[in-house]
């Protein structure tokens, strides 16, 4: 059996559990990684996810606000909770998990959307992205024999042409801006990452992982960007075996605005 690990904004957890319910039972990934899960840690619903088969949970929240939580059906550790640009917004989650004979570094992030002004002179929401992405830096594909990273989340940012619905009328829109794209990518490479939802299909097609709330009838219009994403270190591509984004679940009741991205391995 492959080792797959899912990505989910899930935009209210304790809302959504019916739906998250309904992926897991479906897919079974061997671990969920939720964001912006808007609930207190105390509040975090633990025996839900005990009862659909993952035990091993890991989360940092906060009320009404950001999020992420990782659970899983096999043991995980947590290594980290970072706090980022000094707030203490609960944005990042890291933890271990053992597949293949490896110890998988696995960071969960939740980026800051950065509000709706591109201009960080006079939005401070938009500031505070481009900041959180520059220490973003910080966080290495770390990797050895018997080691290696995974990093998913919203990420909050379409970073190629074909990563949004229209890259001409999205240039001055926040997620897909030059100064945002142009940072994002400068940071994975640097950190050494690899985009693997682009390792296997060229640039030049589509891609989504978000479709609006506003949208009227979102799958006509299909207006989508790639908010969500899955990195890995270069140890990890030879393992690599494919992903599904889970287009039909943003048809799903009650659904979130983003949809799942499962990552799949061949590891055991």
């Amino acid at each position: 059996m492959p080792f797959s690990i899912a990505t989910w904004n899930i935009n209210s957890v304790r809302l959504r559990m019916p739906i998250i319910e309904r992926l897991l039972d479906e897919y079974a990934p061997d671990v969920l990684c939720l964001q912006e899960t808007k609930v207190p840690d105390e509040l975090f619903p633990e025996k839900a996810f005990r009862k659909v088969g993952y035990p091993y949970i890991a989360f940092h929240g906060q009320k009404g606000y950001h999020g992420v939580a990782t659970v899983a059906r096999r043991p995980i550790e947590v290594v980290e909770r970072r706090r980022f640009c000094d707030i203490e917004d609960s944005r990042h989650l890291s933890v271990t998990v053992r597949a293949g004979g490896k110890a998988i570094l696995l960071h969960n992030f939740y980026v800051p959307a950065g509000g709706d002004e591109p201009n960080p002179e006079i939005n401070r929401k938009f500031r505070h992205k481009l900041d959180f992405v520059a220490e973003m830096n910080a966080i290495r594909a770390e990797h050895g024999e018997m080691s290696a990273s995974v990093l998913v989340g919203d990420l909050n940012i379409a970073p190629l042409e074909h990563d949004v619905w229209s890259h001409k009328q999205l240039l001055n829109v926040v997620s897909h801006t030059p100064v945002e794209t142009e940072n994002f990518e400068a940071m994975r490479q640097a950190g050494g990452w690899v985009d693997l939802m682009r390792h296997s299909v060229p640039p030049e097609q589509k891609l989504y992982t978000w479709w609006s709330y506003r949208a009227q009838d979102w799958e006509a219009s299909n207006r989508g960007r790639r908010l969500d994403h899955v990195w890995s270190s270069p140890n990890l591509v030879p393992d690599f075996t494919g992903y599904e984004i889970l287009r039909a679940a943003r048809g799903w009741d009650r659904p979130s605005d983003h949809v799942p991205v499962i990552a799949r391995f061949d590891l055991d």
